[in-house]
């Protein structure tokens, strides 16, 4: 009759909403053996350990070198070179990569030994091009951003705009380089948001990836094509 929507059989609607589930269950997921709970703090920074909140220096960083009392060996802004390397007044290349600032400033008051009575120095960076995090997987916005030092999980999501609305919270992974070893650790973001777990410290240098939910994308296809529902009507 004219007017009257003729109702979807059930048939139908399985026939609709079918390829999304199978879709979805063809969506790879992330490996659930890694780390989780306590072990996941301990694999990133294990214990006993000292975690180490110095900024290590690396190719790209813009220092100033500032020799106390000895203006013509102080060097403005200077970079370090790909090589790790700067190169300093009288005592030529000093490798800078992979140390913290008080280290190159003890290994050029060494170096300056030779020249100087008592040389001290004092490293400061003025740019920080390597101080950054890569988030990547269902976050708004996956890309690398620079961080301060103290940043943690949440404060990395929020600057990838945070997880997407087919994110896995419970799989919220973050890689990190530790005493040469790559290690991984899984996270619950809700667990930490709720506060019901620690906020993990982020170091320069990780990478966060955060999972994907089967499940929660297929009621979000089905969302989107809810008007497939309602295409059979008559007038």
């Amino acid at each position: 009759m004219k007017g009257q929507s003729v109702g979807i059989t059930p048939s139908v609607r399985i026939a609709v909403v079918l390829p999304f589930a199978l879709l979805a269950a063809c969506q790879p997921q992330l490996k659930p053996n890694l780390p989780y709970g306590q072990a996941a703090y301990d694999a990133l920074v294990p214990p006993g350990s000292i975690p180490n909140t110095a900024y290590v220096l690396r190719s790209g960083d813009v220092v100033t070198i500032n020799v106390f009392q000895e203006p013509d060996l102080t060097v403005e802004e200077t970079a370090i070179d790909a090589t790790g390397n700067l190169y300093l007044p009288l005592v030529g290349a000093v490798v800078a990569d992979g140390r913290t600032q008080a280290e190159l400033s003890q290994e050029i008051e060494q170096a300056y030994a030779s020249y100087l009575r008592y040389p001290r120095v004092a490293v400061i960076v003025k740019q920080a091009l390597s101080n950054a995090v890569s988030v990547e997987g269902e976050v708004e916005q996956p890309g690398v951003y620079p961080i301060l030092p103290g940043s943690t999980l949440l404060t990395s999501m929020a600057l990838a705009r945070s997880p997407t609305r087919t994110a896995k919270l419970d799989q919220v992974l973050v890689f990190r380089t530790v005493n040469g070893q790559r290690m991984g650790a899984r996270f619950d973001l809700t667990e930490i948001r709720s506060g019901n777990a620690p906020d993990p410290q982020i170091q320069p240098g990780d990478v966060i990836v955060v999972g994907f939910s089967a499940i929660r994308g297929v009621y979000r296809d089905i969302l989107d094509a809810a008007p497939l529902f309602n295409v059979f009507t008559r007038f």
